[in-house]
């Protein structure tokens, strides 16, 4: 069975460009993101990488750590590293694990056993491009898997990052393509007796839609 929303994310040691981790230790009381990649040396996966290095202050503002995985080893890992720091005109310092045994795909469930296509040298299958979320309790939030000829929207993920961090503390949910300082949706738990008082600028639009403005940084 793959993983759930709302599943424990499985804890792991790996290797990493950074050093060895233990993930749910290296997480801490962060809120991690783990994306996945099918190889090293892919040009898709490049721009990622390259993004989410320059992007790296809008995950650590909102108490993100990033850690990247791919199915190679080490020694290619740093070498494809300077490639992406070279390309993008960035620092990647963000650790990208060493999982050229697939052990840790096969614990996520990130292999793509479909695609017979998607295949390294020795016949073994590529990670599937996905992308986790994890709460500070190490909980799965969010999973989006991508086909290997799209490149990831990093401000979606931004997006959802600041929705679920929203949500948490304010008993709020986000309507569609909501931006943060957008109006958000009272959450149904909250009776309007409740919202009166936690947001006094609240509009009834129907007995289970009701906005509000939120103010947050």
């Amino acid at each position: 069975m793959g993983i759930r929303l709302g599943d424990i994310a499985p804890d792991f040691e790996a290797q990493t460009t950074k050093g060895p981790i233990k993930f749910h230790e290296w997480i801490g009381n962060s809120w991690a993101i783990l994306f996945s990649h099918p190889g090293d040396f892919t040009p898709v996966c490049t721009t990622e990488l390259a993004e989410v290095a320059r992007r790296a202050p809008d995950f650590e503002k909102r108490g993100v750590k990033l850690i990247g995985i791919s199915a190679n080893g080490l020694e290619d890992h740093h070498k494809w590293v300077e490639d992406i720091n070279e390309w993008g005109s960035t620092s990647v310092q963000y650790p990208i694990i060493a999982d050229a045994d697939r052990k840790i795909s096969t614990l996520y469930d990130m292999l793509d056993e479909q695609d017979p296509t998607n295949r390294d040298a020795k016949g073994l299958p590529f990670t599937i491009r996905t992308v986790f979320i994890i709460d500070p309790k190490k909980v799965i939030r969010l999973t989006l898997s991508y086909p290997a000829s799209t490149g990831r929207n990093f401000d979606e993920i931004i997006r959802v990052v600041d929705s679920l961090q929203i949500g948490d503390k304010y008993r709020v949910t986000t309507p569609v393509n909501w931006k943060k300082g957008d109006d958000v949706i009272v959450h149904p738990t909250v009776s309007n007796e409740e919202a009166k008082t936690l947001f006094p600028e609240f509009k009834i639009h129907k007995p289970y839609l009701r906005t509000t403005p939120l103010k947050v940084e």
